[in-house]
């Protein structure tokens, strides 16, 4: 199986460990505006590593998933990570109770990798590879 062209990783930084569990949704922004319209993509968590190495978008019954999961020049795209969940299945509150995070694809034949370093009151992200 190929890789799929979005991955994520979460780390807790408040406890030094991956951070398992965490809900991973990937949408389109359709009209590539600020509050814009959205198609969810692909929904999945992350494993005990605290990676979603497979976020694939579910294809149509005419399409195969590396089919429905190109990534397009100039399109904006979000991925939202569900830290509320997370941080109560872990006894603790949090600030955030979701992060989004909107990136541009210049290159639709690059691997977008999307970390995210997580504590109750901060979040930090960065273009990982």
């Amino acid at each position: 199986m190929s890789k799929s062209p979005v991955t994520c990783h979460v780390l807790d930084s408040s406890l030094g460990k991956p951070a398992e569990g965490v809900a991973i949704v990937w949408q389109e922004i359709i009209d590539n505006k600020p509050g814009g319209e959205v198609e969810t993509l692909a929904t999945n968590e992350t494993d005990a590593d605290g990676r979603c190495m497979q976020l694939w978008p579910l294809p149509t019954p005419m399409e195969s998933k590396e089919d429905r999961a190109r990534l397009y020049a100039g399109k904006l795209y979000k991925v939202i990570f569900h830290t509320k969940e997370y941080f109560e299945k872990t006894g603790r509150k949090c600030f955030y109770p979701w992060v989004e995070i909107t990136f541009e694809v210049t290159n639709p034949q690059e691997h977008y990798h999307i970390p995210l370093l997580i504590s109750p009151y901060s979040y930090t992200t960065y273009r990982g590879s």
